[in-house]
C-alpha cells in the first residue's frame, strides 16, 4: 500500500507509520430535575492530526522525493518557516492499494501547532519530528447590503441608558417696576451676563437695551447652553450676611402723567417715562413749555 504525504508544498520522504485524526466533539451534558441526564448536540469541533516523520540524513531507497535527495536540515527549514509565516495550508493524504486503485483520501486546511524534534540512536543520523496540526476554518466580518425597494420600515433602538432630553420651548415674560435685562437674565438663566439672549430674541420690541417698559412682553428663549429657563431666583447668603444686589441703574417705571406747574406765569407740562435697561442711566425726560 502506498501512502503520500504533503504539507502544503512539501511531501514528506517517507509516510508515517502511523497518523492520528481526531474530531473532538462540543456536545454539552445537562442534569434535569427529575430527569436525569442529557445531552445537548453541538457542531463538532476543530480536528487535531498527530503523526511521527521521519527525516532521513541518507538516501533510502524506499524515500520519495519530488526531485533530488533532500537530508533532514530541509525539511527542518520548511517546518521553521511554517511556523514563523504563521499561514494556514493544506494537508493532503493519498492511499493506494499495490494495484493503484484509491483508497479514501484527507484533504483539508490546517495551521501548525507545534512540533518536536527528537534524535535517537536507534534511528542513526535520521530525525524524528513529532508534529501537531490542527484544522483551520476561514473567518470574517460579513457585510449585508438591505434595500429600500419595498418601502420596509425600520426603526433606530434607543439605548435605555439616559432618558431623552425633554424638549425646551421659549417662555414670555411681562417686564414689571425695577426691572432690568440683567435681572431678568440673572432670574430665568442663573447669570445677568447672558441678557443679550433676550436682547436678540426681543429686537422687535427693545431697540435699546438699556431701556425696558412695564408692561412689556418679553420672549424669553432656551438657555443657547441647553440649559431650560428657571422661573425663581435664589438669594445666595454668604456668612450669615443676605447677598443684596444694588445699582445705581433707573429702574422700569410705570409712564406717569404729565405733571402741571406754573412758573412765572409760564405753564410747563413735565412728563417722565424712567426705564432702566442692564444698568446705564437710562432716563428719557421730555419738557414741553408752553406759553
Amino acid at each position: 500500500m502506498a501512502y503520500h504525504f504533503y504539507m502544503g508544498k512539501m511531501l514528506c520522504p517517507i509516510a508515517p507509520s502511523k497518523l492520528q485524526l481526531k474530531i473532538k466533539g462540543q456536545n454539552k451534558k445537562l442534569t434535569l430535575i427529575n430527569e436525569g441526564e442529557i445531552n445537548i448536540l453541538k457542531n463538532p469541533g476543530l480536528t487535531e492530526i498527530t503523526f511521527d516523520l521521519l527525516l532521513p540524513n541518507v538516501k533510502y531507497p524506499f524515500a520519495t522525493y519530488k526531485s533530488n535527495f533532500q537530508n533532514a536540515k530541509y525539511f527542518l527549514d520548511e517546518l521553521e518557516k511554517m511556523m514563523i509565516e504563521r499561514k494556514p495550508f493544506q494537508f493532503i493524504v493519498t492511499r493506494n492499494l499495490p494495484n493503484g486503485n484509491a483508497l479514501f483520501g484527507t484533504n483539508m486546511k490546517v495551521s501548525l501547532e507545534d512540533y518536536t524534534i527528537k534524535e535517537d540512536s536507534k534511528e542513526g543520523f535520521d530525525v524524528v519530528v513529532s508534529i501537531k496540526l490542527k484544522q483551520y476554518k476561514e473567518y470574517g466580518t460579513k457585510v449585508c447590503n438591505i434595500s429600500n425597494n419595498n418601502k420596509v420600515s425600520t426603526q433606530t433602538q434607543r439605548t435605555t441608558e439616559s432618558s431623552p432630553a425633554p424638549t425646551t420651548k421659549n417662555k414670555t415674560y411681562t417686564v414689571v417696576k425695577g426691572d432690568t435685562l440683567w435681572a431678568i437674565a440673572k432670574k430665568f438663566y442663573g447669570n445677568g451676563s447672558k441678557y443679550t439672549i433676550i436682547f436678540n430674541a426681543n429686537k422687535d420690541k427693545i431697540k435699546n437695551p438699556n431701556l425696558i417698559y412695564v408692561g412689556q412682553v418679553l420672549t424669553i428663549p432656551a438657555d443657547q447652553g441647553g440649559q431650560t429657563a428657571q422661573t425663581t431666583q435664589t438669594a445666595k447668603t454668604t456668612q450669615g450676611s443676605q447677598a443684596t444686589q444694588t445699582s445705581s441703574k433707573p429702574v422700569a417705571q410705570t409712564p406717569s402723567k404729565p405733571a402741571t406747574q406754573t412758573v412765572n406765569g409760564t405753564v410747563s407740562s413735565v412728563s417722565s417715562n424712567s426705564s432702566r435697561g442692564i444698568g446705564g442711566k437710562g432716563i428719557n425726560n421730555r419738557v414741553d413749555l408752553k406759553m
